[in-house]
């Protein structure tokens, strides 16, 4: 049994915060998932994070909290651009967001050699149906910044526009991905992109490729699922879901060789980071749950990873959650499933709703009411 315990090698009394010392004695990789430049500023100086991300709803929220920052600028970008709609200004905003938010991750893409240091720019959810789009939007955002890294939805369009991407050079993370059938068709598709470039003699580096699976939004919606079919059980053995999904995708990978890690987010209980630490993998809380989980000194075991989830807690989510079957098992969807799967559809909607809400923002700028 491999415990942690606290670290005092600073040379003072300050105990080191638990994130901290998961990354010095493991392989686990700390994430923010934000962009907000003092919040990353924070995650990288105290906390060990060596990435960050970026996605509508993110955007979204930093522009609403830093008003005094954004609404000039907005106006700035709208002069720059005087043909551009409100679409294109927001996004000029995001891309904006996500050079600045790259900036402060540089240290950690020179010292990891390209396998951290990452900002992940999320493609346009509106271009979900249409993978050359898809693929077009990727290879711009990658140009943002050396360590760009660029989300695209793991769906069937979504897989086909990621081996495409991954195959011109596209750095990847998948989003809107939930299950172990999804990040394993995912990591898949970056195989055959990588061999494809070595098959045509295209330079070999490291992309950080990385593949998300959102352990929290899937316990939301197995937790859906048992209220709407009244089904009784122990509220919280729901909570071990994402994560028995995050341990058995994580062993998937390395088992196959995988050259992409497991992206832990979606962020519901610490369990998400403290069961999955020893593992070579990321995890990406938001930037709160990273404060709670320090100022709480969340225990941790070394070897968390390898440690199965209680056989009690799997047979009650196996025999009473039969959407928990479909996301655990690595055959327990389709290819043509995933879109369809409910985790996916809230997602997909709550992401169309924030570019929308993006765009109502900029347009109250530009044509205030009166």
């Amino acid at each position: 049994m491999q415990q942690d315990t606290p670290d005092t090698t600073t040379g003072t009394d300050e105990v080191v915060p638990a994130t901290l010392r998961a990354a010095r004695r493991t392989p686990t990789a700390l994430w923010n998932d934000s962009a907000d430049p003092t919040e990353l500023g924070t995650a990288i100086r105290e906390y060990g994070a060596v990435g960050a991300t970026c996605n509508p709803v993110i955007a979204l929220t930093c522009i609403e909290q830093d008003p005094g920052t954004w609404v000039p600028r907005l106006r700035e970008l709208a002069a720059e651009h005087p043909t551009a709609g409100e679409n294109a200004l927001g996004w000029l905003a995001v891309e904006e967001l996500s050079r600045n938010a790259a900036k402060l991750l540089e240290p950690a893409f020179e010292a990891s050699g390209g396998r951290d240091g990452r900002l992940s720019v999320q493609t346009d959810p509106r271009l979900h149906r249409d993978p050359e789009a898809l693929v077009e939007q990727a290879v711009r955002f990658s140009q943002l910044a050396p360590n760009t890294i660029v989300k695209i939805p793991a769906t069937r369009t979504g897989i086909e526009a990621i081996e495409e991407a991954a195959y011109r050079g596209v750095s990847i993370n998948a989003t809107v991905s939930f299950t172990v059938p999804q990040v394993v068709a995912v990591g898949a598709a970056i195989e055959r992109a990588l061999d494809r470039r070595a098959a045509d003699g295209l330079p070999e580096q490291e992309f950080g490729h990385v593949v998300t699976l959102m352990g929290g939004r899937l316990d939301d919606w197995l937790k859906a699922t048992v209220k709407r079919d009244h089904v009784m059980v122990d509220p919280g053995v729901l909570e071990w879901a994402g994560v028995a999904a995050l341990k058995h995708a994580h062993r998937v990978f390395t088992e196959r060789g995988y050259r992409s890690r497991v992206l832990s987010a979606a962020f519901r209980n610490h369990l998400q980071w403290s069961e999955l630490v020893g593992g070579d993998l990321v995890v990406s809380p938001p930037f709160q749950w990273i404060e709670d989980i320090n100022d709480g000194d969340v225990a941790f075991r070394t070897d968390a990873i390898d440690q199965p989830v209680d056989e009690t807690t799997m047979r009650v989510l196996r025999t009473k959650v039969p959407d928990f079957n479909r996301a655990y098992e690595v055959d327990g969807m389709a290819v043509e499933e995933f879109e369809r799967f409910g985790a996916t559809v809230r997602t997909l909607r709550q992401f169309l709703d924030a570019a929308a809400r993006l765009d109502a923002l900029v347009r109250d700028v530009l044509v205030p009411a009166v």
